[in-house]
């Protein structure tokens, strides 16, 4: 198995409940859906062309409201 790093992430509680409860579903620890979701977001960012050059539409941030997940809020892309 390959060295793995350690790195202390901050996340409001509603976030961690929500990825708590989604690793649950999924069968997995909170630390492995976490990394399973970073994994999947760089392997589509890799195939989508999003390394190097001027930054696009898809490298801007969503803005998301984290408070209510069945709501998100629209943005420019939508």
């Amino acid at each position: 198995m390959a060295d793995k790093k350690a790195v202390p992430l901050r996340i409001s509680e509603k976030l961690y409940s929500d990825l708590a409860a989604w690793a649950e579903d999924d069968f997995r620890s909170l630390n492995g859906q976490i990394e399973y979701l970073l994994t999947e977001c760089v392997r589509q960012r890799k195939k989508n062309g999003g390394y190097g050059g001027l930054m696009r539409e898809i490298d801007k941030p969503l803005e998301v409201d984290l408070s209510d997940t069945t709501n998100a809020k629209k943005t420019d892309r939508d």
